[in-house]
């Protein structure tokens, strides 16, 4: 019987598929950090607050892709290149989410309606990276090998996920609330395409590393089109969708170390 517990477990129980799981996210968190890390230089001066903690989101991140490169190590495994169609970050920058590469490359201020596009792009992102960690701790959060980067990242994430809300409104009660109503939804459903096509990219280089038959790689494409069905119809709502969060300032503080995976 297929489920998400039993196709993660197969992934990684074989090294191959698990070098390449751990690549991939390995690779996004590193983009993601490197990202983080040029927004908090380039903040306006009228944000000047806000640089530390999207320095933070960018150091935590940076953290994530040691995380992963150190479950490598583990293993006796090394990075594998990460395959184009599989890079969720380079995908969603070509259809035009979140701040160009070129834009936070030039060392120019940016704007006040640029930080609102990172942090509608991040409250995206991060809803989606939380209920990754969130099902991943469901079923892994004892394991003996990953059980402890999957609770670390997870409470990352949702701290994450804290931060875009809390921010957002902050803009949304000065007067920006119609910026960032259009900007998340245009992220939401571009985020949603995006994810599908690379969970699709996925599944069929885990498939061809795994052996799996035509069949079981069916049955997974199916499910893959069947959500993103759902959250092209109404799913897509739950990632635009703003509250305070109970953890407020939730990156106001240093990142948590993570010495212990090198």
């Amino acid at each position: 019987m297929l489920s998400a517990r039993s196709l993660f477990q197969e992934i990684l129980d074989h090294d191959e598929s698990f070098r390449l799981f751990c690549s991939i996210a390995a690779g996004g968190e590193s983009q993601g950090g490197w990202e983080n890390g040029r927004i908090a230089t380039l903040v306006p001066r009228s944000e000047s607050a806000l640089a530390p903690k999207i320095a933070r989101h960018g150091a935590d991140e940076d953290k994530h892709g040691r995380i992963f490169d150190a479950l490598m190590r583990k293993r006796g495994l090394t990075p594998v290149a990460v395959p184009p169609e599989t890079d969720y970050t380079m995908l969603l920058e070509r259809r035009g989410i979140g701040l160009a590469h070129d834009k936070l490359r030039r060392d120019e201020p940016l704007c006040v309606r640029d930080i609102i596009v990172y942090l509608c792009h991040s409250r995206v992102t991060e809803q989606r990276a939380a209920d990754q960690m969130v099902m991943l701790r469901r079923y892994f959060a004892d394991d003996p090998e990953v059980g402890r980067a999957v609770r670390m990242i997870s409470a990352d994430e949702d701290n994450h996920l804290a931060y875009t809300h809390e921010e957002l409104l902050r803009f949304a009660a000065a007067g920006h609330g119609r910026l960032i109503q259009r900007t998340l939804r245009a992220c939401a459903i571009a985020e949603i395409r995006v994810y599908r096509d690379v969970s699709l990219s996925v599944m069929a280089h885990m498939g061809r590393v795994l052996g799996w038959s035509r069949v079981k790689y069916a049955l997974l494409a199916a499910g893959i089109h069947a959500t993103y069905g759902y959250e092209r119809l109404a799913g897509w709502r739950r990632m635009v969708g703003l509250r305070m969060p109970e953890h407020r300032d939730a990156l106001g503080g240093p990142a948590t170390p993570a010495a212990e995976f090198g």
